[in-house]
């Protein structure tokens, strides 16, 4: 008897072409997550495409699919426009394993890398050409680029580009490329500045929301250990001996990467690191290291862990917690994926305990805290007037402006 294959079953009925499904099952692509489900059918049809969807959810076949099937009998190109080095590289290699037997060329146009080398893979004449924004721009005002030819773009990680001071050049790359295009823009979140980007770059776009902002894997096994600074290396220490495999560990600056990571190596343990500090040749070893098993620990920082695309992380250790509580949802998404249980530790500090809330109520959920040393958090004390009661007064004085035009 012949089952009829349905979306949930596989990539079936999606309006996807028989020879891209053939090259799906070839590569063990059987279900389609949730993004890809609701993505594929829309951007295949050529609508314009705003998905809000987390870090590890299946973003690049979700935009991949169409890019590579609408380009197939086009002569236009597709542009993919991405926050980091690494992220270029992720993408870049997802597109090659679906469209190198049909002969895709590509362009990845990223910092560290010369120009020289970036304009000969321009002359090639690339389907798809994959590019950080400051990059990109560089390639344009040194007349080595134009965009006319763009009749797709897609933006993957927007939140991200934004935060880092991309939304200048992000503008001026969109301007450059013709009206009549299809975008797709992806976000883990939805920020007033990407609402008004779609607004006036894109045309009633499809809103595919496969989990709101703050969602965090719900096999992702997650502790605080309060403990204080001084003590961290020796909890560190504890942790990476009771608990085996991979790990991801984060930190917020390089300077702190970089000490961490030789603090981990006096340890015994084999580690790499990443952060901007590194070349991009340092970085991509380190990662491939990290995914063949040479290291068994990766520290980054959040910038540089964007694009981390590893399979079978074990356990991810907030070292730091973010200065942003929404990175601690993209730090801990990188384990507890395709099904598998994960865990993740967090250090706070005693006066972190507001950082510590903040994040409980971004995600919704209580995080279990283990003391370490008897540590407990600070309370946090009302502030004492200095300047003495004001008997004439009945009210208390207006609040202080926190900044004064001069």
């Amino acid at each position: 008897m012949t089952i009829q294959k349905t979306p949930i079953q596989g990539f079936y009925d999606l309006g996807i072409d028989q020879e891209f499904l053939k090259i799906l099952d070839q590569n063990n692509f059987i279900t389609p997550t949730p993004i890809q489900h609701q993505t594929i059918r829309p951007g295949i049809e050529g609508k314009d495409i705003v998905g809000i969807a987390q870090t590890g959810t299946g973003k690049t076949l979700a935009f991949g699919l169409p890019l590579l099937q609408r380009l197939r009998n086009s002569n236009g190109i597709g542009l993919v426009i991405l926050p980091t080095r690494e992220l270029a590289i992720q993408v870049d290699d997802m597109l090659q394993k679906i469209g190198r037997s049909l002969g895709l060329v590509t362009a990845v146009l990223i910092g560290g890398e010369p120009m020289r080398m970036q304009l000969m893979a321009l002359r090639r004449r690339p389907n798809i050409i994959i590019a950080t924004p400051g990059r990109l721009v560089d390639h344009i005002e040194q007349g080595n680029l134009k965009l006319d030819l763009v009749r797709i773009v897609v933006l993957d990680e927007a939140d991200r580009m934004l935060d880092i001071g991309f939304e200048p050049q992000i503008r001026k790359i969109l301007n450059l490329i013709p009206s009549e295009r299809q975008m797709m823009l992806f976000s883990a979140t939805m920020p007033p500045e990407i609402t008004k980007i779609a607004s006036t770059y894109m045309a009633l776009p499809v809103r595919v929301e496969v989990a709101p902002a703050g969602t965090v894997a719900e096999l992702v096994d997650q502790e605080i250990f309060l403990v204080k600074k001084e003590e961290r290396i020796n909890l560190l220490t504890k942790i990476l001996d009771e608990n085996p495999g991979t790990v991801l560990m984060f930190m917020r600056t390089r300077h702190g990467a970089r000490k961490l990571c030789m603090a981990i190596r006096d340890m015994g343990h084999k580690a790499a690191e990443i952060h901007s500090d590194r070349s991009l040749g340092q970085r991509k070893e380190a990662l491939a290291g990290f995914k063949s098993g040479k290291y068994r620990i990766l520290v980054a920082t959040d910038i540089a862990a964007r694009g981390i695309d590893v399979q079978g992380i074990k356990l991810v250790i907030n070292f730091e917690l973010p200065d942003n509580t929404q990175d601690y949802v993209h730090r801990i998404g990188r384990t507890g994926r395709a099904g598998e249980t994960g865990k993740a530790i967090s250090f706070a500090m005693p006066d972190q305990q507001r950082d510590v809330r903040d994040i409980e109520r971004l995600i919704r959920k209580e995080i279990p805290v283990t003391s370490h040393g008897g540590q407990a958090f600070f309370a946090h004390k009302p502030v004492v007037r200095s300047f003495g009661r004001n008997r004439h007064l009945h009210k208390s004085p207006p609040r202080w402006r926190r900044s004064y035009s001069r």
